[in-house]
């Protein structure tokens, strides 16, 4: 009989929290990042040099005896939910989460301890949509060398090291400089995404591609959940406090029932997001019904984070249209999560299957 899941933070992870949170109030504060967007250096590599760096939080899922933290995915979903507070852009999700649990899943202690101590910067080189589980795009491999074109990667440019799926089952490591990258103009400015090309470059071969991809995608989706809880507890603080300070006929506008019957229904989603984001959470660190509890997640999160980032939008007014005030980051931000390792109905129609609930 399986155990249950533990769905409250403990004391550490707490304390973990507030770590975070201080460091991102120094590093990542919204017009700082909306600058960035606007550059042609999206990602803030003094705020992830701070995160893996100066806290080790690269890390944390990589055991100790392989020079990592040796923690769990509920630490990670704790940094993930501040990160999706502040939307933050580095590449924490990409290279401390989704390249690591492929690295994981192969013989590659070297690079993983680079990748753990933040020393380089991984990216698993399958587009960004993909489901855990779902078909991917794989490039040629011939006479040791790899060729072929692979769009949609994200943070691609931050990478040091590629990991690159090929026709003949292998993951590959391929150096960043060996590659050629094209920045494709994304929705979220705040995760870059990019055509990686192919001509010939060199390749390590790691381990069974099919294997760790799957591994990667479905950590990746179980704790973006975390990433969209963060994100919709945001902006429905925001809301909340915008609503209490701004008045209108003389009183604040957060009086009226309307607007507060509106709130409370956002508060419930949030609260439902935060029991299947924790549970996705706990369930990859227990091994307990991974791929139900990832799949219930992502069946449920976009949908909350984007009506989360729209009322926000909404109920700020006039200055939430505005370029200056972050919401738009956080609108960006819910729309492309939602469609990042699968849509919502990819994940109920892998769900319908995993529990033998088949539509008619």
């Amino acid at each position: 009989m399986s155990a249950q899941p533990d769905l409250l933070y403990s004391e550490e992870e707490d304390a973990l929290r507030a770590a975070v949170r201080d460091l991102l109030a120094d590093h990542c504060d919204a017009p700082g990042v909306i600058a960035r967007t606007e550059s042609d250096t999206p990602h803030d590599l003094a705020a992830w040099k701070a995160l893996a760096d100066g806290m080790g939080l690269a890390g944390l899922l990589v055991p100790e005896d392989k020079g990592g933290q040796g923690a769990s995915h509920r630490e990670v979903a704790v940094v993930l939910e501040e990160l999706g507070r502040a939307v933050a852009p580095v590449p924490y999700l990409t290279s401390a989460v989704v390249a690591t649990e492929a690295l994981l899943a192969c013989d590659a202690d070297d690079l993983l301890a680079e990748l753990a101590s933040g020393r380089r910067i991984g990216a698993l080189a399958v587009a960004l949509n993909v489901a855990p589980g779902g078909a991917y795009k794989v490039v040629r491999h011939e006479d040791g060398a790899l060729h072929g074109e692979l769009t949609a990667i994200a943070d691609a440019q931050a990478a040091d090291v590629l990991l690159v799926p090929a026709d003949d089952g292998g993951l590959y490591a391929v150096d960043a400089s060996a590659v050629t990258l094209t920045p494709q103009i994304p929705f979220d400015l705040t995760r870059p995404l990019a055509t990686v090309t192919l001509d010939g470059a060199p390749g390590r071969l790691l381990g069974d591609a099919e294997l760790a991809v799957h591994r990667a995608l479905r950590a990746g989706a179980g704790l973006l959940a975390s990433e969209q809880l963060g994100l919709a507890e945001w902006t429905l603080t925001e809301t909340v406090r915008y609503l209490k300070e701004r008045k209108q006929f003389n009183r604040p506008v957060g009086g009226f029932q309307a607007l507060k019957h509106r709130l409370a229904q956002l508060w419930l989603e949030v609260v439902n997001l935060r029991a299947t984001a924790r549970n996705a959470a706990d369930a990859l660190a227990t091994g307990e019904d991974a791929d139900v509890a990832v799949a219930v997640a992502q069946a449920y999160a976009a949908s909350v984070a984007v009506h989360a980032a729209e009322e926000a939008l909404q109920l700020h007014a006039g200055i939430g249209m505005t370029w200056e005030h972050p919401i738009h980051l956080y609108l960006k931000r819910a729309k492309a999560d939602s469609i990042a390792y699968g849509t919502a109905g990819a994940h109920r129609a892998r769900l319908a299957e995993l529990v033998d609930l088949q539509a008619p």
